[in-house]
């Protein structure tokens, strides 16, 4: 191929990803730049790009004014142990799946794969009506449990994927060797899938950090609140931290809060971006 016709080639989808990237940023520098400007200058119309004066003290009051300070632990601990039982649980599902010869497996895969298309909400009368009966409303344990009871699906799919990628000659060399099944799943599979483990526990954070539907159903006093349904409390007191002024939601301190909350995520996928793309490209090459 001509080196002309080849730089123009790769120049067009450059430079559409980069328009693309570009439209996905600019949600995010809004937020950010709103986060820093005054109530006045965000109801001013036209609302102005840039604050005339930063106000980090925006900050300072989202975090401490109303105690979100503890909605942040909540989240954070409510994630923590989302992906602790997800990796504890999913993982030797996966391995199962992959590696155990037993009679209608792939059925048995396909009909777990299924319940990926059940909605919450079927669901979530029946599970409230167990959860009240357990005395378990208002506590974090409907959030973290199903997590434990190997209730991430698509989490066991990614890890099968990959799992299936590793030879089986390495699986019965161990076995020959005199290693458990145990043994082999957590020193040799786990060891040589991390990109799909952390790519699963990627997805698992976002999912838990951003949740807003579980939280709202099950947490009923201020003190358990995440982040996403703190956001709704915050929006709720609106008229306090705006001095009284009926009906007025404070954006600028709203987009303050959305900041605190999307950063944590911004700075996981940067930090983890190399594996999770290679967990994602991997988890297909075999199926």
């Amino acid at each position: 191929m001509d080196p002309l016709r080849s730089r123009r080639f790769t120049f067009v989808p450059i430079t559409v990803l980069a328009v693309g990237a570009l439209v996905m940023v600019l949600p995010l520098c809004w937020m950010l730049l709103t986060s820093l400007k005054t109530f006045p200058e965000v109801m001013r119309s036209p609302t102005p790009l840039l604050p005339a004066l930063p106000q980090w003290g925006n900050y300072q009051t989202v975090w401490e004014g109303f105690a979100y300070h503890r909605f942040f632990l909540n989240s954070l601990f409510v994630a923590v142990m989302v992906i602790a039982g997800t990796i504890l649980t999913c993982c030797p599902a996966a391995y199962a799946f992959a590696y155990y010869e037993v009679k209608h497996r792939d059925l048995l895969f396909g009909l777990l794969l299924s319940t990926l298309m059940l909605p919450a909400q079927v669901t979530v009368v029946p599970l409230f009506k167990a959860y009240a009966a357990l005395g378990w409303i208002n506590t974090f344990l409907p959030l973290v449990l199903p997590a434990w009871l190997g209730g991430n699906v698509f989490g066991i799919f990614l890890l099968r994927q990959f799992f299936r990628s590793i030879p089986r000659s390495l699986i019965e060399a161990a076995r020959l060797d005199g290693a458990s099944e145990w043994t082999i799943l957590w020193r040799l599979v786990v060891p040589m899938s991390l990109p799909a483990v952390l790519t699963v526990a990627l997805f698992t954070f976002l999912w838990s950090w951003n949740d807003l539907f579980n939280p709202l159903v099950y947490l009923h006093s201020e003190s358990a609140y995440t982040l996403p349904v703190g956001l709704l409390y915050f929006i709720s007191r609106a008229e306090q931290l705006t001095g009284g002024s009926a009906g007025m939601v404070p954006w600028h301190l709203v987009m303050a809060l959305a900041t605190i909350m999307v950063l944590p995520v911004i700075l996981l996928f940067v930090a983890a971006q190399r594996r999770f793309v290679e967990g994602v490209a991997a988890s297909g090459v075999k199926g």
